[in-house]
């Protein structure tokens, strides 16, 4: 059997779409008492969020870049 490490390297090896697929695959198998509608909801935004991505239409920035422009704002 791989060890958690193993399988890490091996997943971040794969293409990007892979492990959004696999990502994907791996929050819907967790067991959430969230209601279907609202779980049916987020599972779109997140499509349609990485579909901007992958089209180009919407550049994503860093996350300490992005944490960095919510803390300004909140100062």
């Amino acid at each position: 059997m791989r060890s958690i490490e193993q399988l890490t390297q091996e997943i971040l090896a794969l293409p990007s779409a892979y492990r959004a697929l696999l990502a994907e695959k791996l929050v819907e198998s967790l067991e959430f008492d969230i209601d279907p509608a609202i779980q049916a909801a987020w599972t779109t935004e997140a499509r349609k969020r990485r579909n901007e991505v992958q089209d180009g239409i919407v550049q994503p920035i860093p996350g300490e870049e992005a944490l960095a422009q919510v803390r300004r704002l909140l100062e």
